[in-house]
């Protein structure tokens, strides 16, 4: 059992989450020296050098290429510079790639050609494969959990045929597994009604068979006419799978309580279609200036702060969780607190904050006591400044998804990613109203100028402020071990890792 000087956090009684909130206030925004510290202009620095790196190693930083590994090595050398002894945490992880274009086409009754990217994806992790056959749609009505989440979804299902089924109520993994059970030559798993483009997501480990996912329009109109007389699909996927390295860089402060821990972490990879400057390049840039300038503080950092560059978290967030798994649970227990930087300067951005007490009923796992303060630390700071926020659902998408789901309190802020700001957004923020947070989100764009500015400038001052708040508080609770404990007996299920493995 150890002490957690965040008394809100863990959320152990309405006296502890109010004199966490007095603390937040006592400590705000103006007076963040942090926040000072870290200039928008040396967060640029950091950002500039990450684009270099990806421009000289085929335009990307992911996990497994030479780019991210670079990467690696261009964090843990800052680290060094700037006085720290940082830790590399190689791990092995499933690389793949997609060697050239999927085919995806009806080839009967009515032949046509889908296109890449526009009408379909190939899912990561699909297997290579050469498929023409007919196509039986899988439960189109999504009864019980959903499309192809149930082996009983599949009865009467023709061996060989190619599996039509709809998105949404579990992992892609999930369906994909029932599937092939069936004898399924390959898997289409078609978008969810209302939602744009085509299904992009993760099987999380290497198939063996072809599984691509079209848009809704798509696949509802191969479903009419698999239902309606029969449709043949040509379905064909070329893609590698093979074991390589990513790693961890972690770096902890000299200074503060090695027993009460706050954890600030953001991802060191992009995707293989760009160089990741927003995604994660923002949090990974912001953190490093965090990391040089902290030891400013001096006696303020009165808790240990752990800088976590997490690898590979564009293959499955397999760098967080890996790093979780393998910490034991003395040292577990000496966590209070992480703060998740993922996406930080989205150019039609919002000022996203995790809703850590689930009040707009969006979450999909059941968070720790303490991520609801941790909540209340990012909007009290904000509002100090006159600054709206939008609370957004933990869905599993992020790496704070390990922590939660080892009872570990989380929380962070984010700027938007791939869905549509609505008007009111937009009135509220500036902007455009029917543009993606970020267009460049995943793509060869996320470039060095896919960054707003002001927004930008606006959070690096929240993750500094929140971040000196937590690691100079002096309010102790007992019994957050026991908390954990507590709350892990209630068998919590793991979170679903949101639009990315999911529905």
């Amino acid at each position: 059992m150890r002490r957690a000087a965040l008394a809100s956090l863990l959320g152990l009684s309405l006296a502890a989450a109010t004199l966490a909130a007095t603390d937040a206030q006592a400590a705000g925004p103006d007076r963040s020296r942090l926040a000072e510290l870290v200039t928008l202009k040396a967060v640029r620095a950091h950002q500039l050098d990450l684009q270099k790196i990806a421009d000289a190693n085929g335009g990307n930083r992911a996990a497994g290429l030479d780019g991210n590994k670079i990467t690696i090595k261009y964090i843990a050398d800052q680290l060094k510079r700037y006085g720290y002894h940082p830790t590399v945490q190689n791990f092995s992880f499933d690389y793949w790639q997609e060697n050239t274009p999927a085919t995806f086409a009806e080839t009967a009754p009515a032949p046509k050609t889908y296109t890449p990217e526009t009408d379909f994806a190939t899912l990561q992790y699909s297997g290579s494969g050469d498929v023409t056959a007919a196509a039986t749609p899988v439960d189109p009505g999504a009864t019980g959990t959903g499309s192809g989440c149930e082996a009983g979804d599949f009865t009467g299902f023709t061996k060989g045929n190619v599996a039509l089924i709809q998105r949404g109520g579990c992992f892609f993994s999930v369906k994909a597994d029932n599937a092939i059970a069936a004898g399924a030559s390959a898997v289409v798993i078609y978008q969810l009604p209302g939602e744009p483009g085509p299904v992009s997501g993760t099987l999380t480990t290497p198939y063996s068979i072809p599984v691509v996912g079209p848009t809704n329009a798509v696949g509802t109109d191969l479903v009419k006419q698999a239902q309606n007389g029969g449709v043949t699909l040509h379905v064909k996927t070329d893609t590698t799978a093979e074991k390589r390295q990513a790693a961890n860089v972690i770096a902890d402060t000299g200074r503060g309580r090695p027993d009460n821990v706050v954890v600030v972490g953001a991802h060191n990879d992009s995707v293989t279609a760009g160089p990741g400057i927003n995604d994660d390049g923002s949090g990974t840039a912001t953190l490093l200036e965090m990391a040089k300038q902290i030891h400013k503080l001096g006696k303020k950092v009165r808790n240990q702060v752990r800088f976590a560059f997490w690898g590979a978290e564009e293959e499955g967030l397999l760098g967080s969780q890996y790093y979780v798994d393998n910490l034991p649970q003395a040292e577990r227990d000496k966590v209070a607190l992480m703060l998740d930087f993922d996406m930080l300067a989205s150019p039609n951005y919002v000022r996203f904050v995790y809703d850590g007490d689930n009040s707009e009923g969006g979450n999909n796992v059941d968070t720790p006591a303490g991520t609801g303060a941790i909540e209340k630390a990012f909007n009290d700071h904000f509002s100090g400044r006159h600054l709206a926020t939008d609370p957004t659902a933990f869905d599993g998408r992020s790496d704070y998804n390990a922590f939660i789901t080892a009872g570990i309190p989380a929380g962070g802020i984010f700027t938007g990613a791939e869905k549509i700001k609505t008007p009111e957004q937009a009135k509220v923020y500036g902007g455009t109203a029917g543009v993606a947070y970020d267009p460049c989100y995943h793509s060869v764009c996320d470039r060095y100028d896919n960054v707003n500015l002001q927004g930008f400038d606006q959070m690096i001052d929240a993750t500094a402020a929140v971040t000196e708040l937590f690691a100079n508080s002096t309010l102790t609770v007992n019994g957050n071990a026991l908390a954990r404990k507590h709350a892990l007996a209630k068998k919590v299920p793991p979170a679903r890792l949101g639009s990315y493995l999911t529905r």
